[in-house]
């Protein structure tokens, strides 16, 4: 911002009737043996259920003892194809005949049964991933957001919420209560016309003056944007556009007031009030092309260093706060020199999402003039 100068129960079986067997008329005139015969012919017109019970009955004791040889063998001998038989028992082939389990089967066996199927061998379960409440989700129900937002490292919390994408789109769309964007001491603060620090002439913790970058007046900003604001220059310069230089950064609520002046309307689309600039923050940083000297905040925007902070400054958690075309929403006319630190991360997905203002970035309301 240009500066002025002063002036997210079972069912139950159902009975089933049971017809008995007829009895057949006895003929005491007959001799033993044909009593004999006319009951093998009763037993044979029984359905046959009779001798197939009593033959099922003996094959069965005969497997079950089979069976239990088989499983004793294993217990003593211990081996393993001697158990898997013993636990797997006999199996009836194709031709009806009885084989153990394991044995190779009869070629007849193998013609009727299919082939044996390998055993796939196991894959270990992933490990499972610990993962950040989506969007959707209230991100301050989130314990580690909430940690970290009481920490004041605001990083932590981005990363906690899922990401920057995650969290501004929790703050945009009110599911974020916890994240105050009027509490100044977050790099997230949205300051406009229509909202002002908090109290009125709040000042950052700490301040620190930028290295790796000129400072025309000896401006200063927070410690993490003063550090970003170097790696920033270094790059421009490392990258072949140039060099550049601080020309403003920190102001306090007394500095604004002397640097508004008299103020009024004529002079609010370029000059804050006092208390309502982003300067005060600590996080904004006007800048300057530098070659022969340094030029003026006008020269800025058609050097080869304000193209170059147009298309990167988002690398370095850096964005142009007041773009062209933007006046409506954020009450400035362009400020191509007007730099605003909001940490890589959300500067990232400011730039990633095609974003033009933190009004619109955050689901926030234009703010095109005071309200009162």
């Amino acid at each position: 911002m240009r500066r002025r100068t002063a002036g997210a129960a079972p069912a139950t079986p159902a009975d089933h009737d049971t017809a008995s067997a007829p009895v057949p008329e006895t003929v005491p005139d007959q001799d033993p043996p044909v009593r004999r015969a006319a009951r093998a012919a009763t037993m044979l017109t029984d359905s046959g259920t009779t001798l197939v019970r009593h033959a099922r009955a003996r094959r069965a004791r005969w497997i079950g003892a089979i069976f239990a040889g088989i499983a004793a063998g294993a217990l003593v001998f211990g081996g393993a194809a001697a158990v898997t038989a013993a636990v797997t028992g006999p199996v009836i082939s194709a031709d009806g005949g009885l084989r153990l389990s394991g044995t190779d089967p009869t070629p007849t066996e193998a013609a009727a049964s299919p082939p044996p199927t390998a055993i796939a061998t196991a894959t270990p379960a992933p490990e499972p991933t610990v993962q950040a409440a989506p969007a959707s989700v209230d991100i301050c129900a989130v314990p580690a957001v909430t940690a970290a937002l009481g920490s004041g490292d605001d990083a932590a919390a981005i990363a906690a919420a899922g990401g920057a994408a995650a969290f501004r789109d929790a703050v945009a769309s009110g599911k974020a209560p916890c994240v105050a964007l009027d509490d100044p001491s977050h790099e997230w603060v949205v300051v406009n016309k229509l909202r002002p620090f908090s109290p009125i002439d709040w000042e950052p913790a700490s301040l620190a003056v930028p290295e790796g970058i000129q400072t025309l007046e000896g401006g200063t900003l927070r410690t993490g944007a003063a550090t970003a604001l170097g790696a920033l220059a270094g790059a421009v310069a490392t990258e072949g556009a140039g060099e550049i230089a601080l020309d403003s950064g920190y102001r306090s609520y007394t500095t604004q007031q002397t640097n508004y002046g008299d103020g009024g309307p004529s002079i609010e689309s370029s000059v804050a009030r006092p208390g309502y600039s982003e300067h005060q923050s600590g996080l904004a940083a006007d800048v300057v092309a530098c070659g022969n000297g340094c030029g003026t905040l006008d020269d800025l925007a058609a050097t080869p260093q304000g193209a170059w902070i147009a298309a990167n400054s988002w690398r370095y958690g850096w964005i142009v706060r007041y773009e062209s075309g933007e006046t409506d929403v954020t009450g400035y006319v362009p400020e191509p020199w007007h730099l605003r630190y909001i940490g890589p991360e959300l500067a990232a997905a400011y730039h990633d999402g095609g974003w033009h203002t933190l009004e619109e970035f955050f689901g926030l309301s234009a703010a095109p003039d005071y309200a009162g």
